[in-house]
């Protein structure tokens, strides 16, 4: 029988088993629960039961690709003696590479990137077009390089797009970036993408082979896919057709990195026989938020039109002007640590919002100063912590000894005696021969100009890579890490760079957890390998979802970029900075509409996080340059709130227009829950 304990929009998405369907998931309107239903109503059809191993359901995270996992075995129970295959488009991507990437010209046991190595290639790849330092960094060459995969632009087409001097120069190096990751037999994540794209085009025996594998195909947050994304979904649902895609356009805040909302929009376009379900009754927020956000969004002409229905009351939402941003950062927390005192409210009930990454500055020094515990939600990841990266090269050596980037990192890492005069001498010849520099390590004594110290440090760190890279066919990985840990001494070398012994004991640390993570790796997989573990943490460390929720578990106060609180939900929620210029910001201001649109996306977003209670503040001055500036309130409070056309709602004295919340209100109970329902 299907679900019962599911509302009628629900049980219509979950019990239409055929065809092309499309699911327009409101916030707070329980998607987890419909894809996962959806996937046990389809192995349990009476009529027609599908097998598990013939279910694709993809999504962005690995977090989310496991929930719907466990969510699927709870339902099914001893039914799931096979798993459908749960994954996100990387790790799908990575799978389907494994097979068939040799038709295009790479080793089936490519490496895969992380943003360390990138930036390796792409210095690179400046260095061989003479770029003069400081006109185009590394890290911008990645940005465009990245900004075109996105969109499906290889070489040869980037110079067609490029407009500015600095865009023609980016497109001149691009080329050679991607010929040095091809020359590694490396792919970065964009790549895995655009790889899997061009071979589904280009091969229809790929295509069909690999779309043969399923029946049913989901997709989850349909709404942030790209272009790679939205036509290898193509390729692989073409033919059966039976494609779930399951999204909302009001939440679709990634055009920046590619995303583009017309995938959702045009779904029936695409597949014009698709049904579609919308689900509008919201299990998070009040009907006070909600009357704000549906209200904020209906300002978006292109969209999917729906409105969020509440099933419960509360307070009404509040905006509070302030004098300038200290006094803004001093009003919040004060506030908050008021709440936490007086109505015993845990710090993990509160999130503030905040449009850029320098904007929680100012919070952290308040939230410190009043010892509220806090956590900042987008920091540093634990993967790219220098110990850890200078670990992980070693590793990818010993796995893919052609991994220039890594090699490059630990060739005097510890120092043995190979200065950069050598590295450069060896960069030369690799060039020169167009060779990868660890074919021209043989020869290192052969090379006019260096020294025989140089070249004979150079021989043994190669035959030290070769014994290992022959024992990781043979040896656990675990006990390889260890082994290769001491043979280098790494842990003399933490010693030596960090003469506090705090700082020492705390990266070595790191460096055992990265060893408990491959321990970890090994449990979980039947034939676990060095290069397994290495695909494991390029495909993960690069989301830092792990680093995430760690710090969402954590009993503090969440300080975040409306960016990264997507997906989440608090029970207070405190949105700053709601000034023109801020939010929207000021580059959408200045580009066309569209740009605006997903600026109102972002604030909706930011509005439909909080459960209970919604606060949204602005200064009335910023410090700019070193002196204040007026500022003009966010042109999204009008909207807000219902007075678009009254442009003195908010007026220039310090106050709070609309209805002021008392402190000692009584709130309607509400589960406290930060992850998606």
């Amino acid at each position: 029988m299907p679900p019962t304990d599911l509302n009628p929009a629900q049980y219509d998405a979950v019990t239409t088993l055929s065809g092309p369907l499309l699911v327009l998931a409101g916030a707070g309107t329980g998607k987890t629960r419909v894809v996962t239903y959806r996937i046990a109503e389809l192995i349990r059809d009476r009529s027609r039961p599908v097998r598990p191993d013939r279910i694709l359901a993809v999504t962005f995270t690995n977090k989310a690709a496991n929930e719907m996992l466990e969510r699927a075995a709870v339902l099914l129970g001893k039914r799931l003696k096979q798993k459908p295959e749960i994954s996100t488009f990387h790790s799908l991507c990575v799978r389907i590479l494994r097979r068939h990437i040799n038709q295009l010209g790479y080793p089936v046991a490519f490496s895969i990137c992380d943003r360390g190595d990138q930036e390796g290639f792409a210095r690179s790849a400046l260095r061989e077009i003479k770029a003069a330092d400081g006109l185009l960094r590394p890290g911008e060459l990645i940005s465009f390089i990245s900004r075109w995969k996105n969109a499906s632009i290889r070489p040869e087409q980037a110079a067609a797009e490029a407009e500015t001097d600095k865009e023609h120069l980016a497109s001149a190096a691009y080329r050679r970036y991607q010929n040095a990751l091809k020359t590694a037999g490396a792919l970065d994540f964009d790549d895995l993408l655009l790889c899997t794209e061009e071979l589904l085009a280009r091969d229809s025996k790929v295509r069909q082979a690999e779309a043969g594998r399923f029946d049913h195909i989901l997709v989850d947050e349909y709404q942030d896919t790209n272009g790679s994304q939205y036509r290898i979904v193509k390729g692989l649902a073409g033919g059966h057709r039976n494609l779930c895609v399951v999204g909302d356009d009001d939440q679709s805040i990634y055009g920046w990195r590619g995303a583009e909302v017309a995938h959702i929009l045009r779904f029936k376009q695409d597949w014009p026989e698709a049904k579609v379900v919308r689900l509008e009754v919201n299990y998070r927020s009040t009907r006070q938020i909600l009357d704000w956000s549906n209200r904020l969004i209906a300002f978006n002409k292109l969209r999917h039109p729906k409105v969020l229905r509440a099933t419960c009351e509360g307070e009404m939402p509040r905006i509070l002007q302030i004098e300038d941003e200290v006094q803004e950062a001093k009003a919040v927390v004060a506030e908050i640590a008021g709440r936490i005192q007086h109505l015993k409210r845990r710090p993990r009930d509160f999130a503030i919002l905040c449009r850029t990454n320098e904007q929680p500055r100012a919070f952290e020094t308040e939230l410190r100063q009043a010892k509220l515990p806090y956590v900042l939600v987008g920091g540093m990841s634990f993967y790219d912590r220098k110990e850890v990266r200078d670990v992980l090269a070693y590793l990818k050596v010993v796995a893919q000894p052609t991994d220039e980037v890594s090699l490059l990192r630990i060739i005097n890492t510890p120092p043995r005696g190979i200065s950069q005069a050598t590295v450069k001498r060896l960069l030369d010849e690799a060039i020169h021969r167009g060779k990868p520099i660890w074919e021209v390590l043989p020869a290192a004594g052969e090379l006019d100009g260096l020294p025989a110290g140089a070249a004979q440090a150079v021989g043994r760190l190669r035959q030290m890579v070769e014994r290992f890279h022959r024992q990781a066919g043979r040896q656990p990985p675990v006990e390889l890490a260890q082994a290769l840990l001491r043979e280098v001494a790494y842990k003399n070398e933490l010693t030596r760079l960090y003469p506090n012994s705090d700082d020492q004991a705390a990266r070595w640390a790191a460096v055992e957890e990265l060893v408990n993570a491959l321990a970890d790796y090994s449990r979980r997989t039947s034939e676990a390998t060095l290069a397994g573990f290495l695909q494991e943490v390029a495909i993960s460390g690069n989301e830092n979802e792990a680093d995430k929720q760690a710090k969402l578990d954590r009993d503090a106060v969440a300080l975040m970029t409306l960016h990264a609180a997507k997906g989440l939900e608090f029970r207070e929620v405190y949105m700053v900075g709601m000034e023109e210029g801020a939010l929207p910001h000021h580059r959408s201001i200045s580009a066309a509409g569209a740009a605006v649109d997903e600026e109102r996306r972002l604030c909706y977003v930011g509005v439909t996080r909080a459960q209970r209670r919604l606060t949204l503040t602005l200064a009335l001055s910023r410090m700019k340059w070193g002196k204040p500036r007026p500022t003009i309130p966010s042109r999204f409070l009008y909207e807000l709130t219902g007075k678009a056309d009254n442009p003195n709602y908010l007026s220039a004295k310090r106050g709070v227009p609309g209805r002021e919340a008392r402190t000692g209100s009584r709130e309607p109970r509400g589960k406290n829950r930060r992850a998606r329902g």
